[in-house]
């Protein structure tokens, strides 16, 4: 009897919540209605900024009600007259991309909590070492330095000497007057694009492009911004291997992708070990 009393009690406490809960979504006031669903207002702040018109606003509002009406009416007509397979499928579909985005989100959590995203310069060179395969390159690569000045500066042929010599002595007086150059770059120790190299120097044009494929080639060019004094360093040409220091920010990635894609399968066997182990999961025989 005791038993039977609970089971009363707790229903009606159920009814009372639901009821509850039910004013409480009835005391909104409705926007719109298309058959038993509603729009409300809380449904539409995501349109309104603080910096838009009073008639921006009315027009954002009346499009995106219609654009809900509409939806809700093929929606409707969708249930009446498609059969209930077709229904089924379409629910299956939604649930099971429900379930999909939840867990990617949740993988997506625990990885970036637990992902190593650090490569060593030997991680990176066993993997290079062994993969020199796919590291071939597909354009000219070159090192060079360059400066863009005045060409009737009185100082030119010492500047010019320094330029060339480029000792430990010469680059920090070039660094220290490079405010004085129209464009400049003094690192020759990093590989670059030869594309890259003609968008920065506008004298360089089809006709003397190949003479930055020339390896400790001085170039001096000249058009209507001054003079271009280039020195190139080392040169790489299509289809020769890679340098690692230029592939390596790639050779990171594809390491990276590699851990998480096994962190994920550790993970997910993991997940179900200790579901199984909590009793969460069970296969029926």
């Amino acid at each position: 009897m005791k038993r039977y009393l609970l089971l009363f009690v707790l229903t009606v406490i159920c009814f009372s919540s639901c009821n509850y809960f039910y004013k409480q979504e009835d005391e909104r006031k409705p926007i719109a209605r298309v058959n038993d669903v509603y729009l409300y207002h809380e449904d539409m702040q995501h349109l309104f900024a603080e910096n838009i018109s009073e008639e921006d606003s009315i027009i954002r509002a009346t499009n995106f009600i219609n654009q809900w009406a509409a939806e809700q009416l093929l929606v409707d007509g969708a249930k009446r007259n498609l059969n209930d397979n077709k229904l089924k499928r379409f629910d299956d579909l939604a649930q099971q991309y429900k379930n999909e985005l939840y867990s990617t989100a949740y993988l997506e959590a625990l990885v970036t909590r637990n992902l190593d995203t650090v490569v060593t310069w030997q991680e990176a060179e066993a993997y290079y070492n062994e993969n020199k395969d796919i590291f071939k390159l597909n354009e000219d690569l070159i090192k060079f330095r360059y400066i863009n000045i005045d060409e009737n500066r009185f100082e030119l042929p010492d500047l010019k000497t320094k330029f060339t010599r480029f000792d430990e002595a010469d680059k920090k007086e070039l660094d220290s007057i490079a405010i004085q150059f129209k464009s400049y770059s003094l690192n020759d120790s990093i590989w670059i694009k030869v594309t890259q190299a003609i968008k920065k120097i506008p004298a360089v044009t089809t006709e003397n492009k190949n003479e930055l494929l020339k390896k400790s080639n001085f170039i001096q060019l000249k058009d209507s911004l001054g003079l271009y004094l280039m020195q190139i360093k080392d040169v790489l040409e299509r289809n020769s291997l890679a340098p690692l220091e230029y592939v390596k920010p790639t050779i990171d990635q594809i390491v990276i992708n590699k851990r998480k894609l096994e962190l994920i399968k550790e993970l997910e066997k993991d997940i179900t070990k200790d579901a199984i182990k909590n009793k969460q999961f069970e296969i029926y025989n």
